[in-house]
């Protein structure tokens, strides 16, 4: 299931705050700005999570998947604010997940490669919601819609937050 990668870990670093063991996107493999992101995640044997969920019967826990598809959401806003930002500024905003409304019809666990994709559907103010999904080979894992939140939001008439170096995605 590995696609060539259009963006890899270090350029990942580069949008998103997420540091090991809580960054859950390895790369991205599709890239339609602004509209919709596709990005994998390969589930390690040794991910720290599979040692008490669960002992036995390792299952990567719905709240990562959820977190992964919220980092994936992430890098669509960064990559489409970095794309229309003038060299050297920053990305954008630092984001939040403000609201998660997910199913989860069949677990994810070792040896699984996550195919996480996120479309917005729609941008008002400082929150952006999206509809997601995870999928291992063909069988869809996860599903559902979520929203990022502007973490500082700029008042009304204040500078463009893109512009702040203040702030990242």
């Amino acid at each position: 299931m590995n696609k060539p990668a259009l963006h890899d870990v270090a350029e990942i670093l580069q949008i998103l705050p997420h540091r090991s063991p809580f960054l859950f996107v390895d790369r991205v493999v599709e890239l339609r700005l602004p509209d919709a992101i596709a990005a994998e995640r390969e589930l390690r044997p040794d991910e720290p999570f599979f040692q008490g969920h669960f002992p036995g019967r390792p299952v990567m826990p719905g709240v990562l998947v959820a977190e992964a598809l919220a980092q994936t959401s992430g890098l669509l806003v960064g990559f489409g604010l970095k794309e229309a930002s003038a060299p050297g500024q920053n990305a954008g905003p630092l984001l939040f997940l403000a609201g998660v409304n997910m199913k989860f019809p069949h677990p994810a666990g070792p040896g699984d490669t996550l195919l996480l994709k996120a479309a917005l559907t729609k941008q008002f103010g400082a929150l952006y919601l999206f509809d997601v999904s995870a999928y291992v080979q063909a069988t869809c894992i996860a599903s559902g819609t979520l929203t990022l939140g502007e973490a500082n939001p700029a008042p009304p008439g204040a500078p463009d937050p893109a512009a702040s170096t203040a702030h990242r995605p």
